[in-house]
């Protein structure tokens, strides 16, 4: 019998946060799932960590590094589930996260797309959590999202490690980018295609901790070792869906933002061609101004905030 979730964590190099991960999810409340592990040719000890690990839930593949797009669509055509739920090797999730997907197919079953509520854990103590403006603000909300793109431009509703997808929709919209390497907009670029196809459900009680102290997040990898996304193929959405427009524009500028720090004058130049200025905030217009090294100070100091628990989103 299938089980009813497929757990999907592509590794690399997480030796020092992979097992407190998987208790995590032994930890469940919710207990109908398999665990589908794609060691990405770590060059650490992550393999020797999993490799003889015993446990009837647990599946292990050791394959060549080909960067965490593949690794999560190889583990996606392994998976036996009726649901593909998405963890990163370094994220934790509470014990009742399984649950609280289960709750949301239950009550919404015709979506592409679950979505949980997480918080930003930086270590130390500094945790940041999501903030919502067009969602309901009442305790323990659940529902389809009325505009996902509008509702993602302060925190992204769809987190990686937060959400599950039914496996048919791999029928539809198909398997994460390859093209796209090392973190650099995969999931976002995923999710918005399930969006523009089928609803999206979500909940708003927090049960996954995204742990940005983590060493070796693939997010710090430098920019110009990374090949982001492009999201020139939304463009004939974006002429008809709005929020979709607003929602990649904040993307063109943040993707302009980081090449310009590095002095990447042609991929800079290549996201604000398409970039409608209006859709942005007097903030982000100020530091498209600004030059690499400017940027680069700032986005130092943004770290420092984070680290003192100064709510950088307010």
């Amino acid at each position: 019998m299938s089980p009813f979730f497929s757990i999907i964590i592509p590794l690399y190099n997480k030796e020092s946060h992979i097992l407190d991960t998987l208790k995590s999810i032994h930890n469940q409340t919710f207990i109908d799932y398999e665990i589908i592990i794609v060691n990405d040719g770590s060059t650490d000890n992550s393999w020797g960590k999993i490799k003889n690990l015993k446990h009837t839930k647990l599946i292990v593949f050791n394959n060549e590094n080909q960067g965490v797009s593949l690794a999560r669509n190889f583990a996606m055509k392994q998976a036996k589930g009726k649901y593909f739920a998405f963890l990163d090797a370094d994220d934790i999730w509470e014990n009742s996260h399984l649950q609280n997907l289960s709750h949301l197919i239950d009550s919404y079953p015709n979506c592409g797309l679950y979505c949980c509520n997480y918080n930003f854990n930086y270590g130390n103590g500094t945790i940041i959590n999501t903030q919502f403006p067009t969602l309901p603000k009442k305790t323990n909300w659940k529902g389809v999202v009325p505009d996902f793109f509008l509702a993602s431009l302060k925190f992204r509703i769809a987190w990686t490690s937060a959400v599950a997808i039914p496996n048919d929709t791999l029928k539809l919209i198909g398997f994460f980018d390859e093209k796209i390497t090392l973190g650099a907009g995969e999931d976002t670029d995923y999710w918005t295609r399930i969006a523009l196809n089928r609803p999206v459900a979500f909940t708003n009680k927090i049960s996954v901790s995204y742990n940005v102290s983590a060493e070796n997040r693939i997010s710090k990898i430098n920019t110009s070792k990374r090949n982001f996304m492009k999201l020139d193929k939304f463009y004939e959405e974006e002429k008809t869906n709005l929020s979709l427009k607003k929602f990649n524009d904040m993307c063109r500028a943040e993707l302009a933002i980081k090449h310009k720090i590095i002095g990447d004058t042609d991929q800079f130049n290549f996201y604000i061609t398409n970039l409608d200025i209006n859709n942005l905030g007097w903030k982000k217009r100020l530091l498209l101004n600004f030059p690499g090294s400017i940027l680069k100070a700032l986005w130092k100091f943004k770290q420092w905030l984070k680290i003192n628990k100064i709510d950088i989103h307010s």
